[in-house]
């Protein structure tokens, strides 16, 4: 049998074979020793509180969190259902992130065809980015409302680091490519479309995934604020009256919703990576 048959075959060698077990075993290493600092966490948070080793008052049990999540399921003349409150902060934050990521595409790609007008503007794009943004609930609350304070703060905490993200990815492209692209005769806007933007998508979805956790902390810091709706307002109410099983179950369900929302960009970026 010659050499070029196993590979004909689909078959492979020994230590290739070998390797992908290794590969296999490590994943399920790793995904088994995830699921169990979950189930340890969860445990200890039940036991701690129980055994008062820790004030149960102060940090509710897993357990609580099932019955309360029923409870808020209900809907009445003072009470909004919980899934409605959910509803309201995913709105926000897609809403949020999205604009953040148009805004900031597009601002980025006006600093790179424009370096004068990056030059100009570099300095106050870091001391924006660095100010911590919750200083500015108060004035968006006076200026917007209360409800489009809460989109303004999701867009200004995301806004400014996409900006800068999606630049350096610009500005991390391949001089090579763009001296070919130069030598065929191209102009700065096709070097753009046909170079820059499609060398960056990497770049895209890695501020993709960091706006998804940024913009619902502006969703939830501008619901603490201001907001008659949405799990930032169960999580403030529920401290106000000195509920914590509402503000436990309320912080659970923005975790599920903050897995949910970047496994959902995980696979979009899964998705155009095969396409390409």
């Amino acid at each position: 049998m010659s050499k070029a048959e196993p590979a004909a075959t689909g078959e492979f060698s020994r230590p290739y074979r070998d390797y992908l077990k290794r590969e296999r075993r490590s994943r399920l290493a790793v995904r088994g020793s995830q699921a169990g600092l979950l189930v340890v966490f969860l445990i200890l948070w039940e036991v701690l509180p129980r055994a008062h080793i820790v004030n149960p008052l102060f940090t509710s049990y897993p357990s609580a969190l099932i019955p309360t999540f029923i409870e808020l399921l209900k809907e009445g003349p003072q009470q909004r259902s919980i899934l409605e409150h959910t509803a309201s902060t995913v709105f926000a934050t897609v809403v949020g992130f999205t604009l953040a990521m148009a805004l900031g595409t597009l601002i980025a790609a006006a600093l790179w065809y424009w370096r004068m007008l990056y030059r100009i503007l570099d300095p106050y794009l870091v001391v924006a980015n660095a100010m911590p943004k919750t200083a500015f609930v108060p004035i968006f609350y006076i200026w917007l409302g209360a409800t489009l304070s809460i989109y303004g703060m999701s867009l200004a905490i995301s806004l400014f680091i996409t900006i800068l993200i999606i630049y350096n990815g610009f500005q991390e492209i391949d001089p090579n490519k763009i001296k070919l692209a130069q030598t065929f005769g191209a102009s700065r806007a096709q070097i753009f479309r046909k170079v820059i933007f499609p060398g960056s998508f990497p770049t895209l979805f890695a501020a993709l995934k960091v706006n998804v956790g940024l913009s619902l902390v502006g969703v939830v810091v501008g619901e603490l604020q201001s907001a008659s709706i949405g799990l930032g307002y169960l999580i403030q109410y529920g401290s106000q009256v000195f509920k914590l099983n509402i503000v436990m179950t309320a912080i659970s369900i923005l975790a599920i919703v903050s897995v949910v929302l970047y496994a959902m960009i995980y696979l979009l970026e899964a998705a155009v990576t095969r396409r390409r």
